[in-house]
């Protein structure tokens, strides 16, 4: 039956730590955003005008045009780019106490900087799911399939929040607690990452030194 799908998929999951580690940090940064985002999307409509709607929709929809600039940096960078982010929006927080305005045009601009790296690293993830047992098709499932369960318990987590009349600066603290796990994870895939990359340019450059030799040989 085609519900063994999820099973397989499970499997995938726990046998591969690495793997473990993005499906952690994937579904919390979503399940992060999407309980954020109806207070967001409140505050928006109530104290920005149309005008900055507008131009925040348009940045968002930058992420395929800039995705050429990106080609050759390293994951490892935008994992760090992406902790450094994360610190700046659990930092950003406390301006809700101070002005809600300013409060709103800095969380929205997290945001957008957020959706546009989120797509410029599953591109460049793609790459490193080679040297794991996953196929590709499967990680692409996983990685929707993981988005989408964070989205459903965003969504939730914000219609209780709201239900039981629990104040924004509430639910700020919580997913701040759960900022701050994400970081953590974001940092051992981020090492992970950059010792995958260094290793790989080491390898390279023992194949091209040996070539090298090879043929300097050859020509004498």
């Amino acid at each position: 039956m085609a519900f063994r799908n999820y099973t397989t998929l499970f499997h995938e999951v726990q046998k591969s730590y690495f793997l473990y580690l993005q499906s952690i940090v994937l579904f919390l940064v979503t399940y992060i955003d999407w309980t954020l985002l109806p207070y967001i999307t409140k505050l928006e409509g109530t104290y920005l005008p149309v005008f900055m709607i507008s131009f925040f929709m348009l940045l968002g929809a930058l992420d395929g045009i800039v995705q050429p600039l990106f080609k050759h940096i390293r994951i490892y960078n935008i994992y760090l780019f992406t902790i450094i982010l994360d610190i700046i929006q659990i930092s950003s927080y406390p301006i809700l106490s101070h002005s809600i305005v300013v409060f709103t045009y800095v969380i929205l601009s997290i945001f957008t900087i957020q959706a546009i790296t989120f797509e410029i690293a599953r591109v460049h993830t793609v790459d490193f799911m080679q040297d794991e047992a996953i196929e590709l098709k499967d990680y692409l499932m996983l990685r929707s399939f993981m988005i989408s369960i964070a989205i459903v318990c965003g969504s939730i987590s914000a219609m209780l929040f709201d239900y039981f009349t629990i104040e924004l600066t509430t639910l700020l603290s919580y997913v701040a607690i759960l900022g701050f796990i994400a970081i953590y994870i974001q940092y051992k895939l981020y090492k992970k990452f950059k010792k995958k990359v260094i290793a790989s340019d080491v390898e390279i450059q023992t194949e091209r030194r040996d070539l090298f030799e090879k043929f300097k040989n050859r020509t004498l």
